[in-house]
């Protein structure tokens, strides 16, 4: 079946990325698939040299639509290659057969390997000028042990048109097996494009992976950046309202000139991403990279469409790797990254993203530590993995880093492991009864204290940990955890002088103990506040204790004197001094108990 220009929505399309050596005949394939030239520039054209990415799109057999990037070969435009390569889940591979495996067909294995890329078609091109057995042998002995390893192979010649049915065929054949994206995830789109159009301002393409854009959503450029709205949309040629991935798309932005967004730039869903300077990484050697691998310390990674200087730190004798990035970088769990040696050019390993949010390494001993912390991590994140290296985690960064949380879990936005929290609630068990034990007039200790024991960064995490069965023993009561069942743990001689003043004060209620007697009874501050906690006493004024239903006995009594009464003559009923009664009477007003009746009276509510 002959391909046909892609206008028509059909089946979600498959977007493909060629690959292979210069002048392999990777835009050719791409014309004669198409019909569309992908070599947009006009020194492209002159001198049969592809030197930037490439875009064309046709309807396969079963209507299955095939959007191509088309990327240089040469290797002075590597980078430019990878920008198209990174958000693309599949490949055709090209190889000539007059002209076999050559160095750039390696350099561009080796980066579909380290971004993990696994499906694909090997094409041998050029077939009328030479037999593809030797060229095709070569390809298959370069591709073994890597993740592109039996894909279908096809020979053609696009000058006489030998082989393209089948090609077409297997082309089809890859893009009904590409996995479905997820049209519910965050976007975060790779700008791979950018430029303007009279009347229409900035437009950007780039490779949308997951995800859904549909005209006049809100983006933010990289994950802090300024807000832009998507004006308008096209894919595959046509104006749409909508898209999901993967699909080629391009933006019609209004909110930024066409510098602001640069190849490299990333598209986001506003709040949902978290930058990133620094990320732990699973290394995977690149194809014939020697094993255990080391890696120069100076290297430039490449994610998505952008390209930036990285420092790399080997997390002791393991695969595992800290990077330091040049430039700020909306990562997640999972992402794969291409890291090429600037000056060779050669990749010698990719890496997949463990930890975009990693702890810092300040002790002797810290790197080996995490290099064994990094070995339990999975590349696909992970809630339940998440929190046992985390102990606990903000469900919003969780789901920033990529992380699925389930609607509803947590408290207070946080999750915390239940190990981690089980062990929390041991260790604030005993430090409760440690505190008790030292201090027993002041029995638990102020939730705060509790929290900053346990180095929990909010209050929330301790109400989980409070919630574990192993904190059973704990109660919360007026911002303090104490035991439960706690009796206020009175030391023996506080209960017997506070029992003796309150046998005192039932001879005489209103006889509060002088500041004198109180010190002779050994009752200080300390001693006295422990007493109010445990309900045995009250304070009735600066000074002034009296038993906890003084203030109730006291208007009882003085309701039987005629109203309104003076301070004098409540004095009197209740057998009491000024120093006394003063405070009573306030205390009594303030409760509603008694209210003021002209100058100096006061009659009973």
């Amino acid at each position: 079946m002959k391909g046909r220009s892609a206008t028509g929505d059909g089946s979600a399309p498959a977007v493909i990325a060629t690959a292979g050596h210069v002048d392999h005949g990777k835009s050719t394939l791409v014309r004669a698939l198409t019909g569309t030239e992908p070599d947009r520039w006009a020194e492209e054209r002159r001198r049969g040299l592809t030197i930037d990415l490439g875009f064309a799109s046709t309807v396969l057999d079963g209507g299955v639509t095939a959007a191509f990037v088309d990327v240089p070969g040469h290797r002075r435009f590597v980078a430019n290659m990878l920008a198209g390569v990174g958000p693309v889940p599949a490949a055709l591979f090209v190889v000539a057969a007059d002209d076999g495996w050559m160095p750039q067909s390696q350099e561009h294995l080796e980066a579909l390997a380290a971004l993990g890329v696994r499906r694909g078609v090997l094409v041998i091109t050029r077939c009328d000028l030479m037999e593809p057995d030797l060229a095709l042998a070569e390809a298959r002995d370069a591709l073994a042990g890597t993740p592109l390893a039996g894909i279908p192979a096809v020979a053609v010649s696009a000058a006489t048109g030998a082989g393209m049915d089948a090609l077409r065929s297997a082309l089809a054949d890859l893009a009904g097996g590409l996995p479905r994206p997820d049209p519910g995830a965050d976007v975060r789109l790779w700008v791979d494009r950018s430029f303007t159009i009279g009347g229409a301002g900035t437009v950007v393409t780039g490779t949308l992976g997951d995800g859904t854009l549909r005209v006049g959503d809100a983006l933010t450029v990289g994950a802090d950046g300024r807000r832009v709205t998507v004006r308008g949309m096209q894919s595959l040629g046509r104006d749409k309202r909508s898209v999901t991935g993967t699909v080629r798309v391009a933006l019609n932005l209004r909110g930024a000139a066409v510098d602001e967004v640069p190849r490299g730039t990333a598209l986001l869903s506003p709040g949902r991403w978290r930058r990133t300077s620094v990320a732990d990484v699973r290394l995977a050697p690149g194809p014939g990279a020697p094993k255990p691998i080391r890696l120069p310390e100076n290297m430039t990674a490449h994610v998505g469409s952008v390209s930036t200087p990285v420092r790399v730190r080997m997390l002791a004798d393991s695969p595992f790797a800290r990077l330091h990035f040049g430039d700020s970088l909306p990562l997640r769990v999972g992402d794969r990254l291409i890291l090429r040696d600037p000056g060779t050019h050669r990749i010698p390993a990719g890496a997949a993203v463990l930890d975009p949010s990693p702890p810092p390494l300040t002790r002797r001993g810290d790197a080996r530590r995490r290099a064994e912390t990094l070995a339990g991590q999975p590349e696909r994140p992970d809630a339940g993995s998440e929190l046992r290296r985390r102990g606990w985690a903000r469900i919003n960064d969780l789901r920033a880093w990529g992380v699925p949380v389930p609607e509803g879990a947590g408290r207070g936005g946080w999750l915390i492991d239940d190990a981690v929290a089980d062990a929390l609630a041991t260790r604030l068990v005993a430090f409760v009864q440690e505190e008790d034990r030292r201090d027993p007039l002041e029995p638990g200790v102020p939730a705060e204290a509790a929290r900053h024991a346990l180095a929990l960064p909010d209050a929330h995490l301790l109400e989980a940990v409070l919630a574990r069965p192993a904190a059973s023993a704990l109660r919360s009561a007026a911002g303090r955890i104490i035991l439960a069942g706690a009796d206020g743990g009175l030391p023996p001689e506080v209960r017997a002088a506070a029992d003796e003043l309150r046998e005192r004060l039932r001879r005489n209620p209103f006889a509060a103990p002088t500041a004198r007697e109180l010190d002779e009874l050994g009752l200080g501050r300390r001693e006295l506040a422990a007493c109010a906690r445990d309900g045995l006493l009250a304070e009735i004024g600066p000074g002034v204790w009296l038993a906890p239903d003084a203030v109730e006995s006291a208007a009882a009594a003085l309701r039987e004197l005629p109203a309104p009464f003076t301070p004098s003559e409540a004095r009197g009923r209740l057998e009491t001094s000024r120093r006394v009664m003063m405070p009573l009477l306030e205390l009594l007003a303030r409760r509603g108990l008694t209210r003021r009746v002209g100058d100096d009276g006061h009659e009973v509510v």
